[in-house]
């Protein structure tokens, strides 16, 4: 499942793109946002019920921002409590991946 905020032909196309590479995407949301300013001034508090409205039964992991920009950490661990998925956003995984490359342990409490 992914969540972007992105305006829906955008969306679409991350979506294809992840398809592509060889993941389901089961169920997705464009909050179709214009502004990329206001990308991030959205309140993640918003998140949780974004994810409650998806379908998340049989997913193995939520996207919870499939932008940086996006602010998401503080609903990350609230929407892996609700679901009981991991959840992935691009700023977790960019994170992650810098650690790796700089052989320090990729843990970031609070952070999925």
């Amino acid at each position: 499942a992914v969540v972007a905020p992105y305006m829906k032909p955008l969306t679409e196309l991350v979506v294809d793109y992840i398809r592509n590479e060889g993941y389901e995407v089961v169920d997705w949301r464009a909050l179709e946002i214009p502004d990329n300013l206001e990308v991030g001034r959205h309140d993640p508090a918003r998140l949780p019920g974004i994810v409650a409205q998806m379908n998340t039964k049989d997913v193995d992991a939520i996207v919870l921002s499939a932008c940086v920009q996006m602010p998401s950490l503080p609903a990350v661990a609230k929407v892996e409590a609700m679901t009981g998925k991991p959840v992935i956003t691009a700023a977790i995984a960019t994170t992650y991946a810098i650690l790796k490359q700089l052989d320090l342990e990729p843990v970031v409490p609070g952070a999925g």
